[in-house]
């Protein structure tokens, strides 16, 4: 299999240096653009992984993450934002954006490396499973996409198909934050009119039924929901 392809998008041309050189000695191929309108002219199809920093000229690292997820020829594309900008509203906006990992400058080189491969991993997986037997796993809790059954630490547990879904969004989304409008539009499609008070009663339920994980669903008052990992 040809090595992963990795594009750094940083306008720090020190640090670009740094982390060509220590993912191309761990075997990726990476090429290096020094702002995101140098990134946005290149075919970014190809890359398997895009390294990008928020604080760069006209375009900011987390406006061209919006117009990638808004690609649906990019929209896949795993992306790691590498900033300074390390607040919580910060990280919140990255994830809710759709990255990936946050990784907050400064920051070790060998903390990169580890995120990276974590992200290659899971992305592998999930393009390797088809999905009639996929599962979603944090830890004890597992979800079967196949036969629709979620076990909690071995033992089935019942769900509706609601909260199986509410459950497998935040499982493909794990740090994500989503909010209310979000996740009515993702799991409540097929309704016509739905209270955002059902969404706060099914997250209630879902919390009781995965038992020790429920800690994991996270309220985010002013934003929404997310499962942290």
């Amino acid at each position: 299999m040809n090595p992963y392809r990795i594009l750094v998008v940083d306008d720090e041309e020190d640090l670009c240096e740094i982390l060509q050189f220590n993912l191309e000695t761990e075997g990726y191929l990476v090429d290096v653009a020094y702002s995101a309108e140098e990134a946005l002219k290149l075919d970014l199809s190809k890359y398997k992984l895009l390294l990008l920093d928020v604080m760069m000229g006209e375009i900011s690292g987390f406006k061209m993450a919006r117009m990638l997820r808004e690609n649906p020829k990019y929209a896949r594309i795993p992306v790691i934002f590498l900033t300074a900008k390390d607040t919580e509203n910060d990280r919140l906006t990255g994830f809710n954006i759709g990255a990936d990992d946050y990784i907050s400058k400064p920051f070790s080189i060998r903390e990169v490396l580890a995120r990276v491969k974590a992200v290659m991993r899971r992305t592998a997986v999930a393009e390797a499973q088809p999905e009639e037997e996929k599962l979603l796993e944090y830890e004890g809790l597992v979800m079967n996409l196949g036969n629709k059954k979620v076990f909690i630490d071995g033992e089935e547990a019942q769900f509706t198909k609601k909260e199986f879904e509410i459950l497998k969004l935040f499982l493909e989304n794990r740090n994500r934050v989503f909010t209310r409008d979000e996740m009515l539009t993702k799991v409540w499609t097929d309704e016509v009119v739905v209270l955002d008070r059902t969404i706060d009663v099914n997250i209630t339920r879902l919390r009781k039924k995965i038992g020790p994980y429920g800690k994991n669903i996270v309220t985010r008052l002013g934003y929404g929901y997310c499962f942290e990992s």
